[in-house]
């Protein structure tokens, strides 16, 4: 009997050791984690909610996001735009909601900026123009280096960074 006893508590030891050795793994950060911004700008709410890709030594624009297509701003899912009140993007009207927010990236430094009806999408694969709710203009800008991609929200409006690019959006 003392042997039994002995034999099942080896086994529930030797179960216990395994089975938190297997949930106590190393897992890899995330290449492109998500992360969200929220400010005030025109009396609304703003929220950006994206993935955060990371340089990591390549050529960012005209190679690892081409020039002339659309692209979710961020990583993984498509970038959602939050306002909590209609507001004024570049002088056009943009209604309260929650947006997919995406850019066309262009060689001449003017940039296609877009908020489409439809927020929850996996990339830019099913982005469809005729859902467009808004898409504006906008001139980009050199920028200190972000080896992260980074949204940023002011009073006048808000920026995406990554690499040497600033895509500035005012907001009224």
């Amino acid at each position: 009997m003392r042997r039994l006893l002995q034999f099942k508590a080896g086994l529930l030891f030797a179960f216990v050791l395994l089975t938190s050795v297997a949930f106590a793994q190393d897992k890899k950060p995330m290449a492109s984690p998500r992360d969200s911004v929220s400010g005030k700008a025109a009396g609304s709410t703003l929220t950006i909610n994206y993935g955060s890709p990371s340089v990591k030594g390549r050529k960012i624009w005209g190679d690892l996001e081409p020039w002339g297509k659309v692209w979710r701003a961020g990583a993984n899912e498509a970038t959602t735009f939050t306002t909590t009140k209609a507001i004024k993007v570049e002088g056009k009207e943009l209604a309260a909601g929650t947006y997919g927010f995406f850019l066309i990236p262009n060689e001449n430094g003017t940039w296609a900026v877009i908020f489409n009806k439809v927020a929850k999408q996996w990339g830019a694969f099913k982005y469809d123009e005729k859902q467009d709710a808004l898409r504006v203009n906008v001139k980009v800008k050199k920028a200190a280096a972000h080896e992260r991609l980074v949204y940023t929200i002011s009073a006048k409006g808000f920026s995406l960074l990554w690499d040497t690019t600033e895509v500035p959006v005012s907001v009224k």
